[in-house]
This record gives C-alpha cells, sequence and structure tokens, in this order.
C-alpha cells in the first residue's frame, strides 16, 4: 500500500514540476498581422479565412465520418465468425446493416445528400 501511496505522490508531484516550468518558461507571442493572417504559401490571401462553412458540406463530411467509423467496426466482425453461431451472426450483421440503410434513407429523405439546392 506504501508503494502506491509514493508513486502516486511522485507522479503529482513530476506533473506540478512540470505544469510550473511550462508556465515560467513559455513565453507570449504578440499577435501580429503576419502571425494572425492565413497560410497561403507566401501569397497574400485571395479572400478572407472567417467565412462561413457551408452546413450542406460540414453535413456530409459528417454523414461520411459516420459510415467510416461503421464501415471500421463492421470489418473485425469478419474474425468473429469462426467463434460465433452462424444464424446470430448472420442476424446481427443483417441488423447492423439494415439500421445503417435505414439512416442514410433518413438524411436522402430530409435532403441532406443534396449538394446544390
Amino acid at each position: 500500500m506504501m508503494m502506491i501511496y509514493m508513486t502516486l505522490c511522485l507522479g503529482i508531484t513530476i506533473s506540478s514540476i512540470l505544469t510550473v516550468m511550462c508556465l515560467l518558461i513559455s513565453k507570449k507571442s504578440n499577435m501580429d498581422r503576419e502571425k494572425s493572417s492565413p497560410f497561403e504559401c507566401g501569397f497574400n490571401p485571395m479572400k478572407s479565412a472567417r467565412e462561413p462553412l457551408s452546413v450542406q458540406f460540414f453535413l456530409l463530411a459528417v454523414l461520411f465520418l459516420i459510415f467510416d467509423v461503421e464501415i471500421a467496426i463492421i470489418l473485425p466482425v469478419i474474425i468473429d465468425t469462426k467463434w460465433a453461431m452462424t444464424s446470430v451472426w448472420i442476424t446481427s450483421i443483417t441488423m447492423f446493416v439494415v439500421v445503417l440503410i435505414l439512416g442514410l434513407y433518413h438524411e436522402w429523405k430530409n435532403g441532406m445528400l443534396e449538394w446544390a439546392k
């Protein structure tokens, strides 16, 4: 028990010392015009970098991320076929794909996949 307590105290002490050192050593840089401007390979910016992002593009990107994660989840399930019963495996995969297809259908019907309106 004493070893755990000593390790905990040592970890807290080291992290506190490092935090204080970082605060003391770091210097604040003044925000000048060059540092706050967007980087465009040495050229002057063509337009403002603070333009609003298209909501349609954002929704399409989120939809892509959802399907990308779902594919990453579904790929290891193939390895599970060695240990699972076939009927249970087919049922679970079918339900998973049906939920994905229903979500895609819902997005399609709400017009989320329309790029230009």
